[in-house]
């Protein structure tokens, strides 16, 4: 028999690592936990729903989406939503750093580093908000910063760059008007 719910979960790079971490203790503490990650992570996000689903015998989803492309974070939300009932935490967990050569031969990786690690997150944020809204019972918005995101670190400028700008965007956030929905918006810093 399945335990009481403490509502819903959504995980975003939850394939390895910290997201990985994180959407295991969500699960511990009761809730319903959907994962999410990238096409070429299906096989580790199915392996950690099954996980999930043994840990607290509450329904696991595995949710695949490119968290930089707004139609699929918005269509992610809705399966999730409906699926499990609802959504009452967003974990906007994923992202990328890729090694800089130089600063001069930043442009794509630049892009590809702000779409996922920035971009991912406002759009996280934005559909969860949305969402939480709508179900008219708060929720908890948390957003992935670093270490970097506090002290810049040598050639990884545009990695340091996106998570200053998460900290950024998650202070404006929780400073807005969806407090008054009971919606809270932290970040949290990994690093040494």
């Amino acid at each position: 028999m399945a335990a009481k719910s403490l509502g819903v979960a959504l995980v975003t790079g939850a394939a390895q690592g910290i997201g990985r971490t994180i959407a295991l203790r969500l699960a511990k503490d009761g809730f319903m936990v959907a994962v999410n990650d990238i096409s070429s992570k299906t096989e580790q996000l199915e392996t950690l729903s099954q996980d999930i689903e043994l840990l607290n015998a509450q329904m696991s989803l595995p949710v695949v989406a490119d968290v930089s492309n707004e139609v699929e974070v918005e269509k992610m939300v809705t399966e999730v939503s409906k699926t499990l009932g609802g959504l009452n935490v967003m974990v906007a967990n994923a992202g990328i750093i890729i090694p800089e050569r130089s600063a001069r031969d930043t442009t794509e990786d630049w892009d590809k580093i702000f779409a996922v690690n920035m971009r991912g997150v406002f759009l996280s944020y934005k559909y969860a908000a949305r969402q939480m809204i709508a179900q008219g019972n708060g929720g908890r918005i948390l957003g992935a910063s670093s270490i970097a995101g506090r002290k810049a670190g040598f050639e990884a400028s545009a990695y340091c760059a996106s998570k200053f700008a998460v900290r950024g965007l998650t202070q404006s956030a929780g400073n807005s008007r969806i407090g008054k929905y009971g919606i809270t918006v932290n970040a949290y810093a990994p690093g040494k």
